[in-house]
């Protein structure tokens, strides 16, 4: 009779965790309708960031000649992208590339041929992964329109942001996120650091130095237009942010809760220290320096944001307002190079800090989510440097490279009495204002 009862206990236990086992397998394999909802608004808000957001923060920054330049050149980078995605960038970014996948991806989703309603991705429907991965796509070459601002060309800006997303964009992002080398190696880079920011500062800087200066440059003041329109894009940058590293997470879960989070506070730390530091040295406060730092904010803790606690996020931020602050001054006072709304001391600088510091912060001991088995501070700071030099290195040698092919084409810049006139009448024969 004992033996009996314990053979009827032994097998519901084993029918109840076979049930658990093969339930939890299931839920793995089926679609979670929290997570595609979040996911579906973090594809919004990221869109939102690059227009509006983007290209108002962008076109407040420059002279009132130039604006719907700014303003065209966001749009006109969001349809030519998206076409580019659907085409071939998302299968090269996140297909398995064979024997080069270690590089780049292969054809096999050439017009997103295998993405259905059916085929997922963790617990989301691969359409909205695949397009919340283009908004990603999108807003990092539209970033790099702040570096050759009031000067490029249109047809040559548009020439240069296809190569490059093909070239640089693609690559990088099949490193990181699909399956790379540095995927592989363990490189920390939850939202961008490496993959957006690294990528559209170093370009900027990089085709600021080929166009050369705008005409005047240093020695004439050339102001913002229209503070105003800055801030507000500034807003809309800094609400949009929290889809772009909490969507990162592909789940609504603490991890997205905790990414939301400390980019918040990294935000307002780098904008409180910016203007902390303007208030001392100028004995003024700007609201200019406020967003500017808030923006160093975002994109240092972008690439840690899924790996580092709210100490962690204090730290970053802090750093974010002085070295990017430095750096910004540094590059238009001593080097004297036109990154006209200073992309890459912004950008750049901050997406190689906080690519590196979330190698730090992510120790469990610091507040952060913990290394991966087998690590340790030093050996994942040393894959985080790694990853920023081959970044650095691939997007700067191929953006020199790809602007030289253009400009065989092409020409690059406007000449001095169109850039005098303005982008807005020289491309398109339309003015911001008509007052």
């Amino acid at each position: 009779m004992v033996l009996k009862m314990k053979f009827k206990w032994f097998s519901v236990i084993a029918f109840t965790s076979l049930f658990l086992f093969t339930g939890s397998l299931s839920a793995a394999e089926t679609l979670d309708s929290g997570d595609t909802s979040w996911i579906l608004v973090s594809t919004a808000l990221v869109l939102f960031m690059t227009i509006p957001g983007l290209a108002l923060f962008y076109g407040g920054l420059v002279r009132s000649k130039n604006v719907l330049s700014i303003l065209m050149q966001c749009f006109a980078i969001t349809c030519v992208v998206t076409i580019l995605w659907v085409v071939i960038g998302y299968s090269l970014a996140f297909s398995d590339g064979g024997a080069i996948n270690n590089w780049i991806g292969g054809l096999s989703n050439l017009f997103l041929a295998n993405v259905t309603r059916e085929s997922l991705v963790g617990t989301i429907p691969e359409s909205v992964f695949s397009v919340f991965q283009l908004t990603f796509a999108i807003i990092t070459p539209a970033l790099i329109v702040g570096g050759f601002a009031e000067r490029m060309r249109f047809s040559a800006m548009l020439s240069f942001s296809v190569i490059w997303f093909l070239l640089v964009y693609l690559p990088i992002c099949h490193w990181v996120w699909g399956g790379g080398w540095l995927g592989q190696m363990g490189l920390l880079d939850f939202a961008g650091g490496t993959v957006v920011h690294i990528t559209a500062g170093v370009a900027a800087l990089t085709v600021a130095v080929v166009l050369g200066n705008r005409s005047g440059f240093p020695g004439k003041a050339m102001l913002p237009h229209n503070m105003t329109m800055t801030v507000t894009g500034a807003g809309m940058l800094w609400v949009g942010w929290f889809g772009f590293n909490g969507g990162s997470a592909l789940a609504a879960n603490g991890d997205a809760g905790m990414a939301l989070f400390v980019t918040h506070i990294s935000a307002a730390t780098g904008a409180f220290t910016w203007m902390m530091i303007e208030w001392i040295k100028f004995g003024k406060p700007s609201a200019l320096g406020l967003v500017t730092g808030m923006v160093a904010g975002l994109g240092t803790i972008t690439p840690a944001s899924g790996f580092v606690g709210p100490m962690g996020a204090l730290v970053i931020g802090f750093a974010a307002g002085i070295v990017c602050y430095l750096a910004t001054t540094y590059l238009k006072q001593a080097l004297k190079i036109d990154d006209s709304l200073d992309v890459f001391p912004v950008h750049g600088v901050g997406g190689i800090l906080g690519t590196i510091l979330a190698g730090v912060f992510v120790a469990a001991s610091l507040g952060g989510a913990g290394f991966a088995e087998g690590m340790d501070t030093f050996a994942q700071v040393k894959v985080q440097v790694i990853g920023v030099i081959a970044t650095v290195a691939w997007t700067a040698v191929l953006t020199y490279i790809i602007l030289k092919v253009v400009a065989l084409f092409i020409e690059l810049r406007v000449n001095e009495e169109d850039e005098h006139m303005g982008l807005d009448l020289f491309s398109h024969d339309e003015k911001g204002y008509n007052l």
